[in-house]
């Protein structure tokens, strides 16, 4: 078992940037790819970036491309997520999440293990 809590959410103006960080806790971090969903209300959840073990391979949603940033410290069991220039369709729950041996793909995918309880993000216009 894993257990992912998020931190980092909160309102922001357009334009504006916000870290999201999320600690695992429960098994050896380093085994598992990681990534950040979102969802707004009376959507489905949308796949925000996701990374591979190592560090060294990222991905991203196309509405997200050049302006989030994930990345994640094996020594510090966390992965966060910086994003700037911040837009009011980034407006969402952001949740954590982690897909065992390593398999970012999965979470290209919206396929996850474990997904954390979630944090609110609120880009005011």
């Amino acid at each position: 078992q894993v257990q992912l809590v998020e931190s980092g959410g909160g309102l922001v103006q357009a334009g504006g940037s916000l870290t999201l960080s999320c600690v695992a806790s429960g098994r050896t971090f380093s085994r598992f790819a990681m990534g950040w969903f979102r969802q707004a209300p009376g959507t489905e959840r949308e796949f925000v970036a996701g990374i591979k073990w190592t560090g060294a391979v990222t991905y991203y949603g196309d509405s997200v491309k050049g302006r989030f940033t994930i990345s994640r410290d094996n020594a510090k069991n966390t992965v966060s997520l910086q994003m700037n220039s911040l837009k009011p369709e980034d407006t969402a729950v952001y949740y954590c999440a982690a897909a065992d041996w390593g398999d970012v793909i999965r979470i290209t995918r919206g396929i996850a293990d474990f997904w954390g309880q979630g944090t609110q993000v609120a880009v005011s216009s």
